[in-house]
């Protein structure tokens, strides 16, 4: 919770200004007490005038406004340190999910990351909106009227003192059941949440291999338990409610009681003074019992702000970028490996140190069997993690001396599944553009990556709609797009990761077309499997195990490296 205190004084001012209006709601409560006495001593015990009690009806009338401004800031105080607050954990937690390296951003369910995102963070609204202006009042306005009551009437102080601490103590116990309750409470949303839009992802795999029952019946279990956590809660709501009016109502009593023995009994009790505390001491229960049912809110968003904040806990190699501008040329920069090495923190895969050098306008193949660490060398090269040891280095300088827009104007990653946004193929193509872009240029890119034949097809050309993920699309379609983005971008460096994998010989030919124009104008980083590919490269870097066994061009290594002739000789095989 350290963290939150630390949020919490970041609004020292707004505390403060708080902590000031409490005391004047205390003030305003008490000259509140007083008039209201005055006005009813006056005209039914005194038979006093208007004109003699109604400056004290004006006085009444400046007081409930005071009141009531007083209450209203207290309260617009802490709904806007909440909108401060949640906005800021909100850009941290978006910072902290895209900084993360690639491999941790790709853990853990998509929904639930969604689920924290939102619904998290809109828990944690109730902690600084109601419960820190209500413990303040809670604090300093009981503290106050105990004082006057003290100063006028012993006894009554004395039993305020003795019968009030029975309601933070029952707060507390209840308090840290409904917290346990509110995280288990924000556990199961997020599960019911990943688990949903996995469903929602995977519902054509589900029909297919007829598991649709089950899944709905896991989803109903997992509904069902949001469902009973959140009434058990509730529960818990209703028990502390009706305990604190039972222990205000029983207070009140005895004190109404013990005064109209001093009173009727005893005589040794003015009316003025009896009225003044019984106006009083509801005043002191109800801030008490106003902290109780803000105290259950409040423990509630502690909970999911605890979850929250756990996110920010979690061990991560953020990457860090420089603050140096990549300087525009006319040629591609020069690309250096220098014993760059990775290790994977939960399944130990080692990347050995890679030193390589790849000169403007070559192109380059990653060659090796699958789980050599092939695509862990491109992200690499992609600052898409940081590597453990070594650095990848431009013309002479370490990439992450250079912010992270300037890098990305000058790649253009091509993965084996490239993402397809809902909207229009214009917008898909020209997404990641820093200005405006001409139509007939997103018309030309198309048409260097193969895709007029599909755009010409179409009633509306560039402005047919396509859906979320590319649906209604090919993957070769899909491909195509990524490759017509490239074109688009006019990128220095392009890294694609086995693009043509899973696609047909015709399609492949299409798209390693449009690869070896890219190459014309751009260096080209290839994760490799296909022959076609390989003998093509100016550079092979030959990965076994985690390790670069040799670099060269493709009759370097066939000579020299028998590993890699095998490698040739089963795509022949394949070939044939």
């Amino acid at each position: 919770m350290q963290k939150l205190k630390q949020t919490i004084w970041l609004y020292k001012k707004s505390i403060f200004m708080l902590m000031g209006l409490t005391l004047l709601l205390g003030i305003a409560i008490i000259t509140q007490a007083f008039a209201m006495t005055s006005i009813v001593d006056g005209v039914f015990l005194k038979d006093q005038s208007f004109e003699n009690i109604g400056p004290w009806l004006l006085l009444l009338l400046l007081i409930l406004l005071m009141r009531s401004g007083s209450d209203y800031l207290s309260k617009h105080i802490g709904v806007s340190i909440a909108s401060d607050v949640k906005g800021n954990i909100r850009r941290e937690l978006l910072t902290k999910y895209t900084k993360s390296s690639l491999h941790i951003a790709g853990q853990g369910q998509t929904g639930k990351k969604v689920s924290m995102l939102l619904d998290g963070v809109d828990e944690m609204d109730s902690f600084y909106s109601q419960f820190i202006p209500q413990v303040m009042q809670s604090i300093f306005v009981p503290i106050l009227i105990l004082i006057v009551v003290l100063t006028q009437h012993v006894n009554s102080g004395l039993i305020l003192i003795v019968s009030a601490p029975f309601i933070p103590i029952y707060m507390i116990i209840i308090g840290i059941k409904t917290q346990k309750k509110s995280e288990e409470k924000l556990e199961k949303l997020a599960s019911f949440s990943g688990k949903f839009l996995d469903t929602l992802k995977g519902l054509v795999t589900l029909k297919l291999f007829d598991q649709t029952n089950r899944q709905k019946d896991e989803l109903e279990k997992t509904s069902l338990g949001f469902r009973d956590t959140t009434l058990d809660i509730l529960k818990i709501a209703f028990t502390q409610s009706f305990a604190l009016e039972l222990i205000s109502m029983l207070s009140i009593g005895i004190v109404a009681l013990e005064l109209a023995i001093q009173m009727i009994i005893y005589q040794n009790l003015s009316f003025f003074t009896a009225f003044l505390i019984l106006i009083l001491v509801p005043e002191f229960f109800t801030s008490l019992k106003e902290l109780g049912l803000t105290f259950h809110n409040g423990r509630a968003s502690m909970g999911a702000t605890k979850k929250v904040l756990e996110e920010f806990e979690e061990q991560d190699s953020l990457i860090v970028w420089g603050t140096q501008e990549i300087p525009e040329q006319d040629t591609p920069p020069t690309v250096m490996l220098d014993q760059v090495g990775y290790t994977y923190p939960d399944d130990g895969f080692q990347l050995q140190p890679v030193t390589a050098t790849f000169l403007p306008k070559q192109k380059i193949a990653i060659v090796g069997a699958s789980g050599t660490g092939k695509s862990t060398l491109l992200h690499l090269l992609a600052g898409m993690i940081t590597p453990d040891h070594g650095s990848v280095k431009l013309n002479n300088m370490e990439l992450t001396a250079f912010t992270e827009a300037s890098w990305l104007k000058q790649i253009s990653y091509i993965s084996q599944h490239p993402y397809i946004f809902s909207g229009t193929i214009l917008e898909n193509i020209s997404m990641g553009m820093s200005e405006a872009v001409d139509e007939k240029a997103v018309y030309e890119a198309a048409k260097l990556a193969g895709l007029l034949p599909l755009i010409t097809s179409l009633e509306k050309g560039l402005q047919t709609s396509i859906g979320e993920a590319g649906r209604g699309l090919s993957s070769g379609e899909k491909q195509r797009v990524s490759i017509a983005r490239a074109f688009l971008k006019k990128p220095n460096i392009v890294l694609l990761d086995e693009p043509t994998r899973g696609l047909d010989l015709a399609t492949e030919g299409i798209l390693q077309q449009s690869i070896e124009k890219l190459s014309e104008m751009a260096t080209v980083i290839t994760v490799a499997h296909r022959l076609h590919t390989i003998q093509n490269a100016d550079q092979i870097l030959y990965l076994e195990n985690g390790q670069l066994q040799a670099i060269g061009t493709h009759a370097y290594l066939l000579d020299n490296v028998p590993a890699y002739q095998k490698v040739v000789t089963i795509q022949k095989g394949g070939a044939k």
